[in-house]
């Protein structure tokens, strides 16, 4: 067996390294039957046919095709520019990486050109990625279909658009592809050409009809233009006065006036571009288009309101903190709250305030962000995920910080217990709302990765949240319990059944650990989980009780290992591979770290001589004390 492994990654590497004669002399002289084995077997996820196509090694794919009989549609794993690709064919490889005669010797073997990966993508799309030519064309004239889209809905005409390949953009509307196809998210080509940045390509779409659509967010390629920055598109798009109407040609101008001032940080820039859009809005002799009335300021932007007249932009150079107010009033009245550039811009500013040791207005507007994401997007969001995150690095960095001058001689200060409290609470509810859209999934189909993240997110909250609590007062240490009560009461089991309080006692739940002020695991957190009903018994996928996970701790913590005995943890309880925390320990003997006879009963040595005699229990002891025995 061990032979037949290593057979299979000398073919393997033979062939990704393109070494025919290496191939030929583990392969020619095999039953036709071994040499079927061999070549169809897959290491790293990938077969040596794929490897060949995908380094573009001509002769031993026709070897591997012509003489080893190797399926020429068997998919594989492979790797471009650091991204897996799932389930790709062989032509597709040979495509994506631009090797021509490969691609030949494949459609001439009678590959199929629109077989597809696991996202749908096919061997001409992937030639249209970077810019294959003569791949494109040839697959073309060999059946291709052009119209096939990935699981996203991007089709070939879309993503040459988006990567600026103007020959095979050309080719394709000669061919008369669907200019206005919509991807699952609603963009069309003429978006994604807007984002690139591409004049050029711009141009021939809407020279073959392209029209100013919105997707699913309300965005116009011209919004996108503007957004990105590409000046030069939004200028070319708002003289077609066919093609863009004057609300669209202000909101343009004023949204790329934002771009400038928290993207490009060009002030003089961003206000020549409002002062055009406020010239348009009041045109002398013309109709007046007045700017929608603002109801309500928000406390975030320090209650700014957006400039309704000339002589208010002329000031706002005197006043550069108002002017990135400005940009994000103007940036969410335009773009909306749903849009992730909104939440995003206001999330950089808050960084930059931050930066700046501003930090209260920097909690501020990530609030507002994190506010923004959990009333928009669904449960588990990765862009939720990532402003609670960002949450933890400050308050971790704060507290860690408190009292000291940092590098630029301003002194840090305090997290607030209010601002903590706050955040925590919507991570708790983030939890929450993740439990309750996965149940609604079924088993085999769910996937609690980001639950897992989110959680952890929590609980490093609380971690920072509980070194606070022996100078709160007692209604605010009530209100920390209570959030606590509502994490620990999910019973959520994320990677490998883990709980909170797994979680709590492991080393490798560390996400911010180059903080003091947040090290796992954390006694100070195992304390109010417990104290709020944590099981102390629950047992992971491998059997390990939270007590475990803190033995593969260095070191152990005595503190910690102290507070889970104490709530009835019992020392001499084994996982599934039969090991317990003394025989986990890492360099440390027990002694060291708790005084085993404190922590050792009766009842532990009677169910340890039951569990090490084999003495049947089951039916005589009462069921309740089953579990008891069972641990030992």
């Amino acid at each position: 067996m061990m032979q037949e492994m290593d057979f299979k990654n000398v073919i393997y590497n033979a062939a990704r390294d393109g070494k025919l004669r290496r191939l030929k002399v583990f392969l020619d002289h095999r039953t036709k039957e071994e040499v079927l084995m061999l070549v169809a077997a897959k290491t790293n996820g990938a077969t040596p046919l794929v490897m060949a196509c995908r380094n573009g090694h001509y002769d031993v794919a026709e070897y591997l095709i012509e003489h080893c009989k190797a399926d020429i549609e068997q998919l594989g794993s492979v790797v471009f520019d650091g991204d897996t690709i799932e389930g790709a064919p062989p032509l597709w490889c040979a495509a994506a990486a631009g090797h021509l005669p490969v691609v030949r010797l494949l459609v001439r073997n009678g590959a199929s050109v629109n077989s597809t990966t696991r996202t749908n993508s096919t061997p001409l799309r992937a030639a249209c990625f970077d810019g294959h030519f003569e791949i494109v064309k040839f697959l073309v004239d060999h059946g291709a279909d052009i119209e096939v889209a990935n699981r996203h809905g991007h089709t070939c005409l879309m993503i040459a658009c988006y990567k600026g390949h103007f020959r095979i953009a050309r080719f394709l509307l000669g061919l008369d592809a669907n200019v206005n196809r919509k991807s699952v998210k609603g963009n069309t080509a003429l978006h994604d050409c807007a984002e690139s940045g591409s004049l050029e390509i711009l141009k021939l779409l809407i020279e073959h009809g392209a029209k100013m659509d919105v997707d699913s967010y309300g965005m116009t390629p011209l919004l996108a233009a503007s957004v990105t920055g590409h000046t030069h598109i939004v200028e070319y798009l708002i003289k077609l006065p066919d093609l863009v109407s004057r609300t669209e040609r202000v909101d343009a101008l004023e949204l790329l006036g934002a771009t400038y001032v928290d993207k490009k940080r060009d002030m003089i820039g961003a206000l020549e571009l409002w002062k055009r859009a406020m010239d348009d809005r009041y045109p002398i002799g013309s109709t007046h288009l007045p700017k929608p009335n603002q109801r309500n300021t928000v406390a975030a932007y320090d209650h700014a309101r957006e400039i309704r007249d000339l002589e208010g932009l002329e000031d706002l150079l005197a006043d550069p903190d108002e002017m990135r107010m400005q940009a994000l009033v103007i940036r969410e009245r335009i773009l909306g709250p749903a849009h992730p550039d909104t939440s995003y811009y206001i999330r950089y500013r808050g960084a930059v305030y931050a930066d700046a040791g501003k930090f209260n207005r920097c909690v501020a507007l990530w609030n507002y962000a994190l506010d923004m994401q959990q009333s928009m997007l669904e449960p588990l969001n990765p862009m939720t995920q990532s402003s609670l995150f960002s949450f933890t690095e400050l308050f971790s960095f704060m507290m860690g910080e408190q009292g000291r001058p940092s590098t630029r001689g301003r002194r840090v200060p305090p997290a607030a217990f209010t601002d903590l409290m706050t955040v925590f609470k919507k991570s708790v509810r983030e939890v929450e709302a993740g439990v309750e859209m996965l149940d609604k999934i079924p088993g085999g189909e769910r996937d609690a990765t980001y639950l897992h993240r989110v959680l952890v997110i929590s609980l490093h909250l609380a971690c920072l949240l509980t070194r606070l609590l022996p100078d709160v007062s007692s209604e605010q240490r009530h209100k920390v319990h209570c959030f606590m009560y509502r994490l620990v009461k999910q019973d959520v089991h994320t990677r490998l059944g883990c709980t909170a309080l797994h979680l709590a006692c492991s080393i490798d739940a560390a996400l911010v650990g180059r903080y003091p002020a947040c090290q796992f695991p954390s006694s100070h957190l195992v304390d109010v989980l417990l104290t709020v009903g944590a099981d102390v018994d629950s047992r992971d996928e491998t059997g390990n009780m939270p007590l475990h996970l803190a033995a593969m701790s260095k070191p152990c913590p005595p503190a910690l290992v102290r507070k889970l005995l104490d709530h009835g943890a019992h020392l001499d309880a084994v996982n599934s591979a039969g090991h317990t925390f003394p025989q986990l320990l890492k360099g440390q003997a027990i002694h060291e770290i708790v005084n085993p006879l404190k922590y050792t009963t009766l009842s532990c040595l009677a169910a340890r001589v039951i569990v090490k005699h084999n003495i049947p229990y089951k039916g005589i002891i009462p069921v309740t004390l089953e579990p008891f025995v069972e641990q030992h």
